[in-house]
């Protein structure tokens, strides 16, 4: 297992080894201050229409212009950081807890596995965007169904990651002398089985996040996400594709927040992934 130590100040060393992760969370953490503090830095209602003030450029009183209805662009899109940030974050958390129940019971109950993981396979034979928009469209548009939807189309790929881990965890000696001594199986589970999965889960649950906020914007474009009168990246993009030749500010500004909170979070990712490598905290270890 890895040999990273635990404490914070320890964690905190090792983490100044992985710049990615520097990186991804100071990002991060400037986006989540920036959806935080939206109240404060906008003062002005998202939704307020000037029609006086249609498709203008930045100004000194609209920092990146306004949109076909003369609304505020820097308040909308500091207000769709919100969304796709609360998305995001919950997508993540509910396909990591359904994934990892799911791969838990199934990795270790043969009968469940048989029935489960076919179901499994089946929603992933879907791409998780279709599956989405499937939902959706059986659905009421808001903010928690799309949640919903896309957490449904991402429990499968966190399942069958966790449940992998869990087949190769159960043949280790420790998992077989457990079993042999009677231990009973909730016990080996929480004991020995989910403390070595949470490293990859992690890892998984940052993909999973950013993917999710890409759907969210992709599923809002189209007119299947959340309602035009909810200020979000992929509304607003949406409400400037008509402009795009003559005012492409209108796409660009979302456009530029959604991609560098998403690479936020990948470059997070990446940098915990090599962070809670096994492998490489030996490598570190043994100079």
């Amino acid at each position: 297992m890895s040999a990273i130590d635990t404490s914070a100040s320890g964690f905190l060393k090792e983490t100044t080894r992985y710049p990615t992760v520097i990186a991804g969370a100071i990002l991060l953490g400037i986006i989540l201050l920036i959806a935080f503090l939206t109240p404060l830095l906008s003062n002005t209602d998202p939704s307020y229409i000037d029609a006086a003030r249609r498709a203008q450029s930045a100004s000194a009183s609209h920092w990146f212009g306004t949109d076909m209805l003369g609304r505020d662009l820097y308040t909308r899109v500091l207000y769709g950081a919100q969304v796709s940030l609360i998305v995001g974050f919950a997508v993540a958390v509910l396909s990591t807890i359904g994934g990892l129940a799911i791969g838990l019971m199934s990795g270790f109950v043969k009968a469940i596995d048989a029935v489960v993981m076919r179901f499994m396979d089946g929603l992933m034979s879907i791409p998780a965007i279709l599956l989405a928009v499937a939902l959706m469209s059986i659905s009421k548009g808001s903010v928690t169904n799309v949640i919903i939807a896309i957490t449904i189309a991402e429990i499968p790929r966190t399942a069958r990651l966790v449940r992998g881990t869990v087949l190769s965890l159960r043949e280790q000696p420790y998992v077989e002398a457990a079993v042999a001594g009677g231990t009973r199986l909730p016990t080996i589970i929480f004991k020995h089985i989910l403390p070595n999965t949470l490293a990859p889960l992690i890892v998984q649950a940052t993909y999973v996040c950013a993917s999710a906020m890409i759907s969210e914007s992709i599923l809002s474009f189209i007119g299947a996400g959340v309602p035009p009168v909810i200020p979000s990246w992929g509304n607003i993009m949406a409400e400037g594709r008509a402009l795009w030749l003559v005012k492409p500010f209108i796409i660009f500004y979302p456009a530029v927040f959604l991609s560098i909170t998403v690479l936020a979070i990948n470059l997070l990712g990446d940098g915990l992934r090599d962070m809670l490598d096994p492998r490489n905290a030996q490598r570190t270890t043994s100079r």
